[in-house]
C-alpha cells in the first residue's frame, strides 16, 4: 500500500477514537461488517426527542487502519450534528471514494484525509463501515418511535 494512503493524519486519526466502547441504553445499535476484508465497526446511538440531532454515539471498531480512521471523525463529531449531516457526510464520502467527488465539507471535513482510498476500491467498504453503521442507526430510530417536539 502506498505511504500516502496511510500518513500521519490517518494513523493519528486510528490510534485516538474517542467514545469507544458501547452506549449503556443505545436507541439503536448497528454493526456493518466488510465482506471484502471482516473488518466490523458497532455503532451505539442516541438521538434527540425530536429525532433531529445526535446526542450520545459510541464505537467499537475491529477494522483497518483506514476504517478506524474514518470511525474516529464520525465519534469525534457526530455528537451535535443534525441526522441531515450525518446522512451528507455518508454520501459525500461515498462519492469521494467511488466518484472522484471533493471531499465533505462542514463538521465532517476530516474525512479529506481519506481521499487516497479512492485508488484502492477493496478498502473502500471498510472506509465506509461506521458512516453506514451511523446512518442505518438513525433510520432505525426515526422508524421507531415518531418524533416529540
Amino acid at each position: 500500500m502506498s505511504a500516502e494512503l496511510y500518513h500521519n493524519r490517518v494513523l493519528e486519526l486510528a490510534a485516538e477514537i474517542p467514545h469507544l466502547g458501547r452506549l449503556e441504553a443505545p436507541q439503536a445499535s448497528v454493526e456493518k461488517v466488510s465482506r471484502i476484508c471482516g473488518s466490523t465497526v458497532q455503532v451505539d446511538l442516541v438521538l434527540d426527542e425530536a429525532r433531529e440531532h445526535v446526542t450520545a454515539i459510541a464505537v467499537d471498531p475491529k477494522a483497518c487502519a483506514l476504517g478506524q480512521a474514518a470511525t474516529s471523525i464520525l465519534a469525534e463529531h457526530a455528537v451535535g450534528a443534525h441526522v441531515d449531516e450525518v446522512v451528507a457526510a455518508r454520501e459525500a464520502l461515498r462519492a469521494m471514494l467511488k466518484e472522484e467527488a471533493a471531499p465533505p465539507e462542514g463538521r465532517f471535513q476530516e474525512l479529506r484525509h481519506l481521499a487516497g482510498v479512492a485508488d484502492y476500491p477493496p478498502r473502500h467498504a471498510s472506509t465506509l463501515l461506521a458512516f453506514e453503521a451511523a446512518v442505518e442507526a438513525i433510520r432505525q430510530i426515526r422508524e421507531a418511535a415518531p418524533a416529540t417536539t
